[in-house]
């Protein structure tokens, strides 16, 4: 039996690992970023959609790994323990206090999340378009992760902007289309 055409369509294939493996690592950090968040924030308004968001963030690290086994990629697991160190460091930035949580936290924290499902999605939007021309991807369930990250950038944008609100002042309304990137 031929192998599909579709197979081994992969150009760069040890490049590709170090992509994925760089995303698996993100979504490692993102993943305990919001689990801290979520900390934060339970019972306020943000605790539904933290919860939400955390759920699916394990939801598409699970998928991206998976995609990475059908494409045949190793995982790298020194990545995802560097990750989860880096997460974990980060929380002794300075922030302007030394023994209290300072209201410039929830913002870096909104901050980063946003723009870190930005970066996201342009990874699985690199997947798709890789399953266009190897079907050991499933562009179907790539496309579904793209409107996902949509969907969380968008409540995260609008969640930033009312804690960008909340601690300098302000309209927490986009200034334009260009807010919401």
């Amino acid at each position: 039996m031929s192998e599909s055409p579709a197979a081994g369509a992969v150009r760069n294939p040890d490049l590709l690992g170090i992509y994925c493996n760089d995303h698996l690592a993100a979504a490692t950090g993102g993943i305990e970023l919001v689990s801290r968040m979520l900390g934060v924030h339970r019972g306020t308004a943000y605790e539904p959609r933290l919860e939400e968001l955390l759920d699916e963030l394990r939801e598409e690290r699970a998928r991206l790994r998976s995609s990475m086994a059908a494409l045949g990629l190793p995982v790298r697991q020194y990545k995802q323990v560097a990750s989860w160190v880096g997460e974990k460091l980060s929380r002794g930035k300075l922030n302007g206090r030394v023994l209290s949580r300072s209201p410039l936290s929830d913002l870096v924290e909104f901050e980063f999340i946003a723009t870190a499902v930005l970066a996201k999605r342009a990874g699985f939007e690199t997947l798709r378009a890789l399953a266009e021309v190897d079907h050991r991807l499933d562009a179907g369930l790539l496309e579904r992760l793209i409107a996902q990250a949509d969907k969380q950038h968008g409540w995260l944008a609008d969640a930033r902007r009312e804690v960008a609100t909340r601690v300098f002042g302000g309209d927490p309304q986009p200034a334009d289309a260009a807010a919401d990137s």
